[in-house]
């Protein structure tokens, strides 16, 4: 298994819930990698005195969280070369055709323009594909946002296996099901998934939120018009305010939105328990995060040692490809 995570911004409750909870639980399942994709960082304009601390921010912050250094290959992206020399093949196999399709691009290009957008942002689709490929990942974890960009890398993996020979595992996505925090959007703009970008930072809470300011944000989030009998009740579509707390409450205690409902009447008991279950879940990582800052040398020697395991298995991959393609390999 594979999967990654950007160095933007702090770590919050939607990654928690959506992504780095279940690294966690599936860190022993098999061989699994887990990537600070500090690469990726890169598509967009940003301060290079910024990236480096974050970076290992977001490091300390998945050893807090409880990756497990033993269970786990933890380590960065830009630490392994293998990825963007795969990466070359990779887009010497895809069209541009496909990458003007991938609807992130199209999104971004339309805000600013494609004229002034960088080549990375377009081949970035092709960086995940090499990133996934190179570990023979056969579950990649992704969320509906990202299901895009697995198909890209599925195809170029069969249509490379097709041009060459068998070379590449062609990936599955690991789907969560309903209420397993797939769909943990701001409080503020419930339409809206939580980010580490949102222009109010009230919508999301970050994991060094304080009590007092959880609760906050909880209390103050967007419900709906009505506070009737029926009014805490799971409906994404004409409900999509409570139906979000629902979700975080459901995800947070391992249950159904829809059997959380039944349990409330009005909002305010509602968001009263929501706010005590965020808080219970984050005050240990809080406490493990503060633990992992007091000693930074050992989360660089984590790191080290997952780009050096990493590095391993993708230089395997890479020489796999880099043959089938007629490339002369070093004797």
């Amino acid at each position: 298994m594979f999967s990654g995570i950007q160095p933007t911004g702090d770590l919050h409750l939607g990654n928690l819930l959506g992504a780095v909870r279940w690294w966690v639980e599936d860190q022993r399942q098999g061989e699994t990698f887990y990537c600070v994709v500090d690469l990726h960082a890169l598509t967009e304009p940003g301060d290079p005195a910024e990236l480096r601390p974050a970076t290992l921010t977001m490091a300390t912050w998945l050893l807090a969280a409880g990756l497990d250094p033993d269970g786990c290959t933890l380590f960065l992206q830009s630490q392994v070369p293998a990825h963007t020399q795969l990466t070359w093949l990779l887009e010497c196999t895809a069209s541009m055709g496909e990458l003007r399709r991938m609807t992130q691009f199209k999104d971004k290009a339309a805000r600013h323009g494609e004229e002034s957008a960088r080549v990375g942002l377009f081949t970035y689709p092709v960086l995940m594909a090499a990133d996934i490929l190179l570990y023979d990942a056969d579950q990649v974890p992704v969320g509906d946002d990202q299901r895009q960009h697995l198909e890209l890398t599925r195809e170029l993996a069969r249509r490379f296996n097709a041009r060459y020979g068998p070379t590449f595992v062609v990936p599955e996505a690991a789907i969560r099901p309903p209420g397993r925090g797939n769909r943990i959007m701001d409080l503020q703009e419930p339409n809206d998934k939580m980010s580490k970008s949102s222009v109010s930072p009230q919508g999301t809470i970050y994991l060094l939120d304080d009590p007092v300011t959880i609760e906050r944000k909880v209390k103050r989030a967007v419900t709906d018009p009505d506070d009737g009998p029926d009014a805490v009740r799971y409906d994404p579509v004409t409900k999509p305010g409570v139906s979000n707390l629902l979700e975080i409450l459901a995800s947070v205690q391992g249950r159904r939105p829809q059997d959380v409902a039944g349990d409330y009447t009005r909002y305010g008991p509602l968001k009263a328990d929501l706010a005590a279950a965020v808080i219970s879940l984050v005050e240990p990582i809080q406490a493990a995060y503060l633990k992992w800052t007091q000693d930074p040398g050992a989360v660089s020697s984590v790191l080290r040692a997952g780009a050096e395991r990493a590095d391993q298995v993708a230089r395997v991959t890479l020489a796999r490809a880099s043959d089938a393609v007629g490339l002369v390999l070093p004797s």
